[in-house]
């Protein structure tokens, strides 16, 4: 089974390195370069089950993306992306730089799939 998973990053480098990995991984990755972008993305497609963010973004950061994503959709699923910012909220997150097993990795133990 096929998971739609949200990608949230302003740098489209990393956007486009992390959708070819996610694709890879049998997932179907949706991208967005903001915040906003990603919670619009949220409300028009029920079929997103996971969201992976960036956390150092600017306005909305993946901190605030993470809280307003989580009362939208309870049931979502949320790893955090960053190269120097601190984790909080005790969501799961992986460091930049990572490599695809790494990632592939992280998702099979943190979200179940792909």
């Amino acid at each position: 089974m096929s998971h739609t998973v949200l990608v949230v990053d302003d740098d489209p480098a990393v956007l486009d390195v992390l959708v070819g990995m996610l694709e890879d991984l049998g997932c179907n990755p949706i991208s967005a370069r903001s915040g906003p972008d990603a919670l619009d993305r949220l409300e028009q497609n029920q079929d997103i089950s996971i969201l992976i963010t960036d956390i150092n973004m600017p306005g909305m950061d993946g901190h605030e993306l993470a809280e307003l994503a989580k009362r939208i959709r309870p049931e979502l699923k949320m790893l955090q992306l960053s190269g120097r910012e601190p984790r909080r909220g005790g969501l799961p997150m992986i460091r930049k730089p990572f490599s695809f097993e790494e990632l592939a990795d992280v998702m099979r133990r943190t979200t179940g799939t792909c």
